[in-house]
């Protein structure tokens, strides 16, 4: 009988979605004061092991009664699928925070309780957590403290990849528990980002200045609306901010580059150069009429474009990055300092951003990737194009718990020979 034969016949038992609703409540709601409640909790949780002890007694397999009370049929599937492709159990999870765990659509911008319980559940079976977002890294201790726990957010299992990529946060790592990447770019980079900095906002058109603030960021430049996500005037003002922006960076190239260029003649470089790689400036420059011209882009100045990063996150934000210091460039330094040296690894993201550490690990044979279904373009492009991992916004929980079972059928042997003749992955 294969994995799937065995897992078909577990998930027919009448009983199977009463076990995973009583390992929910059981896991999720911990009891209260309440001796009402206490007796709830507790009736649950004997039913729970009853039915689970019973099912190990059946099979003479303990890891059936554990997958079932755990996952969902889809879900089990899915990592039998995942187990047959890869055979490999996943050794560290890599998670962007914003749109990823938590959503300002569906979780009211709260990382969902089940989702933290996964997390805890996954990060106490040794395995470490890298969060990997663009925010702040006071932002994301706090999170990851209120959220996750002091003991998880000051293990040293436990590591921050902050701004993108521009420092790595690794409790308990001595000398190596920050890490300023910054710190190691090659001039002119870290010159640029300087002096855009500190022009950004005093030189700003009134409009922005008083509608957007700069994101208190150790080396990216990120202008903020003073709206909510989301909103209307929120986006409006970032497309402001990312023309701004743009001409910033051109004013400031023109110096860098011994003043060859006027300002103007750079900033209409500057557009050009980024609206051809990037959809979302195209078409908000389209959209305003403002379509730049072929510009010739000479080798000094093309040399330096090719190190920079415009990204504009509709309603959300404008940012300036090094391409020097990426999300993959942050992930391999928290790797090495959390000693992983041949890492399978999920990552789970939803921007350009997290793009390039999924392409980094489907390049290496590193791991395997998942994305909000509300994720950009080219990340569901690339996730559908592996492994089809894609979930409901805020439900990133249900990928934590694929993960869970595939490392627990890695872990118990029970390595599918080939994928389901249907296709694999659901």
């Amino acid at each position: 009988m294969t994995v799937y034969d065995r897992l078909y016949e577990a998930y027919a038992r009448p009983d199977s979605r009463q076990i995973r609703e009583l390992r929910v409540l059981v896991g999720l709601y911990p009891p209260l004061d309440s001796p009402i409640a206490l007796g709830y909790w507790e009736d649950a949780r004997d039913r729970l092991y009853g039915h689970i002890q019973q099912i190990t007694r059946e099979t003479g397999e303990p890891w059936i009664a554990d997958i079932l009370a755990k996952a969902t049929r889809e879900e089990a599937f899915t990592a039998a699928d995942l187990a047959a492709r890869y055979g490999r159990s996943v050794e560290a999870l890599v998670l962007d925070v914003d749109e990823t765990l938590r959503s300002a659509g569906t979780t009211d911008n709260e990382i969902p309780r089940e989702t933290l319980y996964h997390l805890t559940e996954l990060h106490e079976q040794g395995i470490p957590i890298i969060i990997c977002t663009g925010q702040t890294l006071e932002n994301v201790k706090g999170f990851a403290i209120q959220g996750l726990g002091t003991a998880i957010a000051h293990a040293p299992t436990f590591s921050i990849v902050y701004e993108s990529g521009t420092g790595v946060f690794a409790p308990g790592h001595g000398a190596d528990t920050k890490r300023l990447l910054y710190d190691e770019l090659e001039p002119p980079i870290p010159s640029i980002f300087t002096k855009v900095r500190s022009r950004i906002l005093t030189e700003a058109p009134k409009q922005i200045a008083e509608q957007m603030h700069l994101q208190g960021n150790e080396f990216n430049v990120t202008l903020k609306p003073n709206f909510d996500v989301g909103t209307s005037p929120a986006e409006e003002v970032v497309i402001d901010g990312m023309h701004h922006l743009m001409e910033t960076v051109g004013g400031v190239l023109s110096e860098e580059l011994d003043g060859s260029r006027e300002a103007a003649e750079t900033t209409a470089a500057v557009k050009c150069w980024f609206a051809e790689r990037d959809r979302e400036i195209a078409s908000v420059l389209e959209a305003r009429n403002e379509t730049p011209p072929e510009v010739a882009i000479d080798q000094a100045l093309e040399a330096v474009l090719e190190r920079l990063d415009i990204a504009v996150y509709p309603a959300d934000a404008a940012e300036l990055s090094s391409l020097d210091l990426n999300k993959a460039h942050g992930v391999q330094a928290a790797l090495e300092v959390l000693g992983i040296d041949d890492p399978f690894l999920l990552v789970m993201g939803d921007s350009k951003s997290d793009l390039r550490v999924m392409r980094w690990i489907d390049e290496s044979d590193a791991g395997i990737a998942a994305a909000p279904r509300h994720a950009s373009g080219a990340v569901l492009e690339h996730v559908y194009s592996t492994d089809a991992l894609v979930f409901e916004p805020g439900d990133a929980a249900s990928v934590l718990r694929t993960v869970d079972v595939l490392n627990q059928l890695i872990a118990a042997d029970q390595v599918p020979g080939e994928l389901r003749a249907d296709g694999g992955v659901s």
